[in-house]
């Protein structure tokens, strides 16, 4: 925040933008002040936090984020409130906006986003995605890299669509057409769950 003051009226005489408290003292030059009135640019303010928001580490914004996630009822660790941060963290600008961006990590869809639907489940899906579920429960560790290339394997020797299969896929696990990689999203939440997920959707959307 003070970085951005700072720049209201006032430059350092090049196009740097980022400075630490240290630069900001040692580049100052009265004479740089500009004589107009300043004007807060309220999206500018929002990249530079969201530049030191990424500067971070994880757990330092899991201190902040792990309040407003109690808040919702949830019962959480704060271990696994990190982990989602760590995936999401880049996608905001704020704290304050990454409930309504990752609450599908902590509270499965009851619903599913009707465009999105409409686009991405296709007359094969839950056939494919019944399927799908079947490679994800055999596989051991459940990890990103792993599960990711056994699937995409498995998904090519059946000649399916990759896409096909992942767009329904992601709205099976999150509700809607948005988000973070699929297998980083099953690896955080788990096997079991990722199959409840999926399994619903088909059941629902079948």
């Amino acid at each position: 925040m003070v970085n951005f003051l700072a720049l209201l009226g006032w430059n350092p005489g090049n196009d740097q933008e980022v400075m630490s408290m240290d630069d900001l003292i040692r580049l100052f030059d009265l004479s740089r002040c500009s004589k107009s009135g300043a004007k807060f640019d309220y999206e500018k303010g929002r990249w530079f936090n969201h530049h030191y928001l990424l500067e971070k580490s994880n757990k330092e914004i899991a201190d902040l984020f792990y309040p407003i996630v109690l808040s919702h009822g949830i019962e959480t660790t704060h271990e696994y409130v990190e982990k989602v941060v760590g995936l999401m963290k880049g996608r905001v600008n704020f704290v304050s906006e990454l409930w309504d961006l990752c609450s599908f990590f902590f509270i499965a869809p009851t619903e599913y986003d009707e465009k999105t639907r409409k686009k991405r489940w296709k007359e094969n899906s839950a056939q494919q995605l019944g399927e799908f579920i079947e490679q994800l429960r055999i596989r051991e560790p459940f990890d990103v890299e792993g599960t990711e290339e056994e699937c995409k394997a498995w998904i090519a020797s059946k000649g399916y669509q990759l896409g096909n299969i992942m767009n329904a896929a992601r709205l099976a696990l999150v509700g809607e057409g948005k988000g973070p990689g699929i297998f980083d999203i099953t690896e955080a939440l788990g096997k079991e769950e990722s199959i409840r997920r999926i399994q619903r959707a088909i059941d629902i959307l079948k």
